[in-house]
Parts: structure tokens; sequence; C-alpha cells
């Protein structure tokens, strides 16, 4: 039983940390790289990706905007992440720094799930407190370039890593992180597809989190 728990428990950070990417560049769900830009949350809105990392593996990464809500009086926006049939959003509250104090993830042929409010208070304070979601902070102003990316021709602000570790071309037309185009060293970025109608794919009622229901479509 001590065993199960400390493997729920380590599945829940993973998760926790895959959704508090959209605040810094890293692993996300799946091993894809996530975008880190600023946040730039608009209802409807979201943006497609193709990800390649070193080693070449592909993947195509959908962010969007699906509803907003206040909480504790300052708005909050549901920001879902869609890749390889896997759904997750995060309720993030934007204020000091980003907050996400909900998350509901979704496997192929399983009902949505919610993970635990323990998984949640990672920072002492009731919720999982990100880094700064603003690349501008840690990044030098290259200037204004027009990028040309299979989503369409931006005009964008490029931004160099101060630690070394990649550039990022970022617009304001672009929800909900602004990311047009990343290099890194180990991964790269690339916008093919703005939407403009997304809609929430969390599909049912959540049912509280289970280990066991990771494992994907239940057999007939």
């Amino acid at each position: 039983m001590k065993n199960f728990r400390a493997m729920a428990l380590g599945i829940c950070s993973l998760l926790l940390l895959a959704a508090s990417g959209h605040a810094q560049m890293g692993m996300g769900m799946r091993g894809g790289p996530t975008p880190r830009g600023f946040f730039n949350p608009i209802v409807g809105a979201g943006s497609v990706y193709d990800m390649t990392s070193s080693d070449g593996k592909k993947t195509s990464t959908e962010f969007a905007i699906v509803g907003k809500e206040s909480v504790n009086g300052k708005d909050g926006y549901w920001m879902e992440i869609v890749t390889s049939g896997m759904v997750m959003k995060t309720l993030t509250v934007i204020g000091d720094g980003s907050v996400n104090t909900r998350m509901i993830m979704q496997m192929p042929g399983r009902p949505p799930m919610e993970m635990p409010s323990q998984m949640m208070h990672m920072n002492g304070q009731g919720a999982a407190q990100s880094p700064t979601t603003d690349i501008r902070s840690t990044s030098e102003d290259v200037g204004s370039e027009s990028v040309t990316v299979p989503a369409g021709t931006f005009v964008c602000e490029h931004y160099r890593a101060k630690d070394g570790s990649g550039d990022t071309w970022i617009s304001p037309k672009v929800s909900p992180m602004g990311v047009v185009k990343h290099q890194g060293k180990d991964s790269t970025m690339v916008l093919t597809k703005v939407i403009m109608d997304a809609k929430d794919k969390i599909i049912g009622t959540p049912v509280p989190f289970n280990p066991m229901m990771m494992q994907g479509p239940p057999q007939e």
C-alpha cells in the first residue's frame, strides 16, 4: 500500500509539473517541450505547435484558453493542453506570479480525473506556484523580426535567454503564450495553427484521481 501511494504521489507530481510548463521552457506531457513566453489569455483562443526533441521525435501539441472564472476575486483562466490523445487543463490565476488552483486530466477512453487538493498545495499556500510566465525577465531583447511559420507570418520580438538555453520569438497576436517559434539546445517549437474558436475537450464529469485509470482505454 505504501508503494502504491508513493507511485500515485509521483504521478501527480509529474502531472503538476507538466501543467506548470506554460510558465517555463521544460519537458511537458509525454516528454514534449512546453512554451515559455508571456501569458496572454483570451477565452476561445489557442495555438498548435510542432515540437521536435533532440532525438528527432516530433509531437503536435495544442494549447488553448477554454474558460474563465473568478478565484478569490482574481481572474482565473482554464488553460487546456492536448497531446497524444491526452487532455489536461489547469485553472491558472495570475497575480504576482502564476498559480495553479485546480487540474483535470483525461486519458483516451477514460473519464476525466481531478488531481487531489494536496497536490495543489506545493507552495504551502493552497496552490501550486509556478515561476514567472514572462520570458522577458530572463532574456535579452534582440529586436523585432518578421517570422514565417506554417501558421503564417508574424511580426515578433526576438528574445535570447541569458543562460544560453535558446531563442524565442513572441507575438501578442498568439494566445495563450505568445510563442511563434522557439529554438533551443535540445528542442524546437514552431507554430502551425492559430485557433479562434477553442472548445473544452474534457468530456464527462471529473472523478477523483486514480493512477490505475492511467493505463489507457479499458480492455474489452
